[in-house]
């Protein structure tokens, strides 16, 4: 009986890995149309958001089921809320990769505003964080887990230094204005991502020791120095 419930478990860890590679692969590919004017591809990245969305509803009623069924013990019940909240994150990073490609699609239509650098390199930092707290979901690795958690500074500057160089291009060009909004709005969309692979992160610690970092004072203060 106990080996049935672990195939349980097991298939509910790989529907949310499953779940994890296909956000990964629709961040990437919005990124690489973006960069390359890709208009199939960025089509491509909207048609699957489906995918992501079927997953987290099959994740969400297998751990309902698992909960009213198997009485799960304290370990169990974390992997399950933690599976639960980590799937959500995942569904919002589709949403976000989804929002970019749609707006790479409007931006292929005109030329570029300026050479694609920063977009690239926080998105590929936000690639990182996300697959790098999806490991810790595997090997149960709180250190990995942690510095994804101070990773997110790094994000955040980058978003904040485009803005600022986005907002110029605006008051000294006018006929910038669109293409530089589109812009800040795909930033943001990397921003959020960036967040909801921290949020992923902190939760593979609580799975891991039950310890609930969010909200550490400590921890945030160790990322902005770093």
């Amino acid at each position: 009986m106990k080996r049935f419930f672990d195939a349980e478990l097991e298939t509910f860890r790989s529907d949310l890995l499953r779940m994890g590679e296909v956000a990964v692969r629709q961040v990437r590919d919005a990124l690489q149309a973006l960069v390359t004017g890709d208009i199939k591809l960025a089509e491509q990245v909207i048609a699957a958001d489906d995918e992501l969305d079927e997953l987290e509803k099959r994740i969400d009623t297998e751990a309902i089921r698992y909960m009213n069924l198997r009485s799960p013990i304290a370990t169990e019940l974390r992997l399950v809320i933690v599976g639960m909240k980590a799937s959500h994150d995942l569904e919002r990073v589709g949403d976000e990769a989804t929002s970019i490609a749609k707006r790479a699609i409007r931006l292929a239509a005109e030329p570029p505003l300026k050479p694609y650098v920063d977009i690239p390199r926080m998105t590929n930092t936000a690639i990182e964080m996300l697959c790098a707290a999806l490991d810790c979901f595997i090997h149960a690795d709180n250190e990995k887990a942690i510095a994804v958690v101070k990773r997110d500074k790094e994000v955040d500057a980058i978003n904040k230094q485009l803005y600022r160089e986005l907002s110029s291009y605006m008051v000294e060009q006018p006929g910038t204005i669109t293409r530089a909004l589109e812009l800040m709005f795909i930033s943001k969309s990397v921003e959020r991502i960036a967040d909801h692979a921290t949020n992923i992160a902190e939760e593979m610690v609580f799975l891991s020791d039950a310890q609930d970092i969010r909200h550490d004072e400590a921890l945030k203060k160790a990322g902005k120095a770093g």
